[in-house]
């Protein structure tokens, strides 16, 4: 396990992994490549998964961060982690259904999900970067 204070990096990484593996997804499907649209959806679960047991594993170990920022730069982040937060823990069972119903080859009823499952999963992948970004880069240093 690399040192505590690496992780909140390795976690920005894993998800803007995700991230492009997701738009990479995307564009395969689109493209009608299925089997390069299977390999980065489960890339995205794999380095999603890898990115939950990183990000419990900093926050058993290290607590919670608090924000450095004040006046509109606070109520700001504070937005994108609420959205964040809130989509992050929907997303977990809206991504096991669709790739449970792709795996069995429930096709269509897995594009109604998908449908609704890939926006919020770009958002929360890209959004944990901003989040990481936000707390490490723009108020460096709160609280610590």
């Amino acid at each position: 396990m690399p040192p505590v204070a690496l992780l909140p990096t390795i976690n920005a990484v894993l998800n803007a992994t995700a991230a492009v593996a997701l738009m990479l997804g995307y564009v395969a499907i689109r493209r009608r490549r299925v089997g390069v649209h299977r390999a980065c959806m489960l890339t995205a679960v794999g380095v999603s998964t890898l990115f939950l047991v990183s990000y419990l594993a900093y926050h058993y170990q290290a607590g919670s961060r608090p924000f450095g920022g004040t006046g509109w730069l606070r109520r700001l982040y504070l937005a994108i982690l609420l959205s964040h937060t809130v989509l992050a823990a929907a997303i977990v069972p809206l991504v096991l259904v669709t790739l449970t119903r792709a795996l069995r080859g429930r096709f269509a009823r897995h594009l109604a999900v998908a449908r609704w499952t890939l926006p919020l999963w770009l958002y929360v992948s890209v959004t944990g970067v901003v989040v990481y970004w936000m707390l490490y880069h723009v108020a460096p240093g709160a609280g610590r």
